[in-house]
């Protein structure tokens, strides 16, 4: 059963889907950023890992949009998934320092309070 948009679309869940496609922006444009500062130069373990972890984290927020948005049954467990993924990402995050790093890592907690909002919401 598919939920449109605008039916059955509670303000949590637009509030969720917000900060999901807020992360996930930041976490692609945060990789981009990384991905230039390191021109020329070998990425050391730490930073290959922390891009993968954004890389990971930005495709869980898009997931979890999609469950939302279609009223998966499955969209609280998503949630949740969502929201340790992103905790995770923004400790990555605040490690590695920077102002675009401490964005970034702002973006993950708001998204992760968000979707734990949403995991005992019934599809």
């Amino acid at each position: 059963m598919m939920m449109m948009m605008n039916e059955s679309m509670t303000t949590e869940m637009q509030t969720c889907m917000d900060a999901c496609m807020e992360c996930h922006k930041m976490c692609m444009e945060t990789m981009t950023h990384c991905m230039s500062m390191s021109k020329g130069k070998q990425m050391d373990m730490k930073m290959m890992s922390m891009m993968s972890m954004m890389r990971d984290c930005a495709e869980m927020c898009m997931m979890c949009m999609n469950m939302m948005m279609s009223g998966s049954e499955f969209m609280g467990r998503t949630c949740m998934l969502c929201a340790e993924m992103c905790d995770r990402c923004a400790m990555a995050c605040d490690e590695m320092g920077g102002d675009k790093m401490m964005e970034c890592a702002a973006a993950c907690r708001k998204c992760a309070e968000t979707c734990r909002m949403m995991q005992m919401m019934p599809a």
